[in-house]
């Protein structure tokens, strides 16, 4: 976790985005890296005909999230996710991406939430294209920290039907309360927290879903979207590259590519 001291030397110097987020977020890269390098991977070592490859995302629905090229290389994607990067379509919207695969095609999966950052470095916060003003980034997670940092009363979100994404999202966090709460910087804690469900999440769709993919690979990309004000690159802190192998149907495991020895070599 970057020092207050260490931020504070960072703004007064006018020092470059790059650096302001990879204080924050030291492996983080340009959303048009991610894009060039990991389907490039997979292109090379894996020999994955990206014609062929159907793209889906559970990323946020915020607008601010074309944070990589994706889109450009791979046409058609299938959403999944809904506020917070959570993915919202559950088991049947699994089993209905793992239906709209190309034949001969492999599957590919982007996900994770999103956060702001300011000129200045400050979290949780940005500004957006045609604003002046600053704004929260995740909006819907930011909303959740407020309400789980109130004092009046203990907050207790119920599910209802007219806010029902908001309120589950804050269900999925609020054993992580203490954590997030107390945390150094709870806006960096609560995207953390996120990250954490959304990856567990997918996975297990993953798994209830894998009879229903005639592909032979699906390839899943997790990562942290952070966004940028206008005029500077987004940025993406990868956090989990894996392969399953559909073939192997009873102990459908995940391979971790971040730890092959090519990879490593990229």
């Amino acid at each position: 976790m970057l020092l207050e001291k260490e931020i504070g030397a960072l703004q007064e110097g006018g020092v470059p985005i790059e650096r302001l987020v990879q204080a924050a977020y030291p492996n983080a890269a340009t959303g048009e890296s991610v894009t060039q390098k990991y389907l490039g991977f997979l292109a090379d070592e894996y020999k994955s005909d990206l014609t062929k490859m159907l793209f889906a995302t559970s990323l946020c629905s915020d607008d601010i999230n074309v944070s990589t090229d994706f889109r450009k290389v791979l046409s058609r994607p299938f959403s999944m996710g809904g506020l917070g990067g959570f993915p919202f379509s559950g088991f049947t919207g699994m089993v209905a991406f793992a239906h709209h695969i190309p034949d001969d095609g492999d599957a590919f999966i982007f996900y994770g939430p999103h956060i702001g950052i300011t000129d200045s470095g400050e979290l949780g916060r940005m500004i957006r294209p045609g604003q002046s003003k600053l704004s929260n980034s995740c909006g819907a997670l930011m909303l959740a920290l407020e309400r789980m940092q109130q004092t009046e009363e203990v907050y207790v979100p119920h599910v209802v039907d007219y806010d029902y994404q908001q309120m589950l999202l804050e269900n999925t966090l609020m054993p992580f309360k203490h954590e997030i709460v107390n945390a150094e910087d709870p806006k960096k804690e609560i995207t953390e927290k996120a990250y954490f469900k959304i990856h567990k999440q997918i996975n297990r769709l993953v798994r209830m879903s894998k009879q229903e993919f005639a592909c032979n690979r699906i390839f899943l990309l997790g990562g942290i979207i952070i966004n940028t004000s206008p005029g500077y690159h987004d940025y993406v802190d990868i956090r989990s590259f894996t392969v399953y192998n559909v073939s192997d149907l009873e102990a459908i495991n995940p391979t971790s590519i971040l730890n092959s020895k090519a990879f490593k070599e990229l």
